[in-house]
């Protein structure tokens, strides 16, 4: 298993967590984003720096994704092409993708663009809070407890 970060647009606080749980679990840990991004230093952990352009941090994920392994996204047409691809897109608060919310989440999105192409004000996201970042901590942590106690870690 991977975990995959969609890191130009991931709160901070989330790539914390993930770099415990990479480290903790010795999992590898890449974040792909089209800017220079810091990681700590660890075997486990890496960065991935794409040319820039509207989709070139995830075409490069999808291009690399495995079956099984979590991308972090709240990117939904790149959740959708996670799932094609047999992997488990996972959103910075915390909600997984399925098959079952996929078409419909992306339905809202296509609607949502029309409206704000009409000139309506959507507003955006609410602010990213504790209860967020808790929901992600929580859901990334029941997915891995499903895993073999070494799943990850080098030999």
């Amino acid at each position: 298993m991977h975990i995959w970060v969609d890191a130009d647009a991931c709160p901070g606080v989330i790539k914390d967590i993930l770099f415990r749980v990479a480290e903790r679990r010795q999992l590898p840990l890449t974040l792909v984003a089209n800017q220079l991004v810091r990681v700590p230093g660890s075997r486990f952990i890496r960065a991935l720096q794409v040319p820039a352009g509207a989709d070139a941090a995830d075409a490069e994920i999808v291009a690399r994704v495995g079956e099984g392994d979590i991308v972090v996204t709240a990117d939904i047409p790149l959740a959708a092409q996670v799932l094609d691809k047999g992997g488990l897109p996972l959103n910075p608060r915390g909600e997984w993708y399925t098959r079952d919310t996929i078409a419909q989440q992306l339905t809202m999105r296509a609607f949502m663009e029309e409206l704000r192409g009409s000139g309506v004000d959507t507003g955006g996201p609410a602010a990213f809070s504790q209860a967020d970042r808790q929901r992600f901590a929580n859901a990334l942590d029941r997915q891995l407890a499903r895993l073999p106690p070494h799943a990850g870690q080098q030999p």
